[in-house]
């Protein structure tokens, strides 16, 4: 593992961050909005790749169910992992929240599609495609459920809403009719949604380096490391001891447990102040984890 851990931080981790870098350093200098680009990713990019992902993916295949039900449990066991750890440890209620809607949601868009692709190959995004749409989704629900559970707008039907009538869905719920019935895109349209998926990446990261500039508290605190080391250290463990009991295998069980261990997503700090859920300290959590994942990343990538 030691032999491999160089050439992971060069090959693999430093383009992804090289990029988040050129965001934070160009972002307040060219005064690019972040939430101008978090927005074309989110609407535009995003949908496209989603799109063009599942229209021409083999989704009867009996391992992509496997993947579904392998990581929608790894996101209930994690939550629930985050309650009991907040509650032994004497949190709030509130901090135990935070610790949920940080436990439940990583980057695996930012981060996690091009990392996978640079570590275990082309062939690994589709994978990694399908637990990131599987991720998005049920964490949303998650984290909607337990933010809005501290701010006195506990609803179980706004978070499943919510998930309804975001972009990523329903250009999956498009994409899946198309599949069943083996369409095959037009060449113009095929090409026309290729453009934007393969800006995806480049863009998200760039974005979250500008999101980084325009938040700059550093500062940290025992709680902060404790959310962070539930996000970057429990949850890829979680996944690694689960994956054995749906027989994921092969490209399709790296990709799982490396998208369990990525950084605390941007949306959390979204969400947080949506419902005024500890905003502070979630964008801290946010913030640090992100550095951090840099050395806990390039170990995990180093072991899978």
């Amino acid at each position: 593992m030691l032999s491999q851990i160089l050439p992971i931080f060069i090959n693999v981790i430093t383009p992804v961050f090289a990029l988040v870098l050129i965001g934070y350093i160009a972002g307040p200098r060219l005064d690019i909005q972040a939430k101008s680009l978090s927005r074309l990713a989110y609407f535009v990019l995003i949908p496209a790749f989603i799109f063009l992902t599942f229209v021409n993916a083999d989704l009867g295949n009996s391992v992509v169910t496997r993947m579904i039900l392998y990581m929608v449990v790894v996101e209930i066991v994690i939550s629930i992992v985050a309650v009991i750890i907040g509650k032994a440890l004497g949190k709030s209620n509130r901090m135990i929240a935070a610790y949920v809607v940080i436990m439940s949601f990583g980057n695996v868009g930012n981060f996690g599609l091009p990392l996978i692709e640079f570590r275990l190959g082309e062939s690994a995004l589709f994978p990694a495609t399908v637990y990131f749409l599987i991720i998005s989704t049920t964490a949303f629900v998650i984290s909607v459920g337990a933010a809005s559970s501290q701010s006195g707008k506990a609803s179980l039907l706004t978070p499943i809403l919510s998930v309804l009538k975001t972009p990523s869905i329903l250009a999956f719920l498009a994409a899946l009719p198309l599949n069943v019935i083996d369409f095959q895109l037009p060449l113009f349209s095929q090409r026309l949604l290729d453009l934007p998926a393969r800006a995806m990446v480049p863009v998200m990261l760039i974005a979250l380096g500008v999101q980084l500039a325009e938040n700059r508290d550093f500062s940290i605190d025992k709680d902060v490391v404790i959310a962070s080391f539930l996000r970057l250290g429990i949850a890829p463990a979680v996944a690694f001891l689960l994956v054995g009991l749906f027989g994921v295998t092969g490209i399709e069980r790296g990709a799982g447990i490396i998208q369990a261990g990525m950084p605390a997503a941007v949306l959390c700090s979204i969400i947080a102040m949506e419902h005024n859920l500890m905003p502070k300290f979630v964008t801290k959590v946010v913030l640090f984890s992100t550095l951090a994942s840099v050395i806990t990343l390039t170990i995990l990538l180093a072991l899978v």
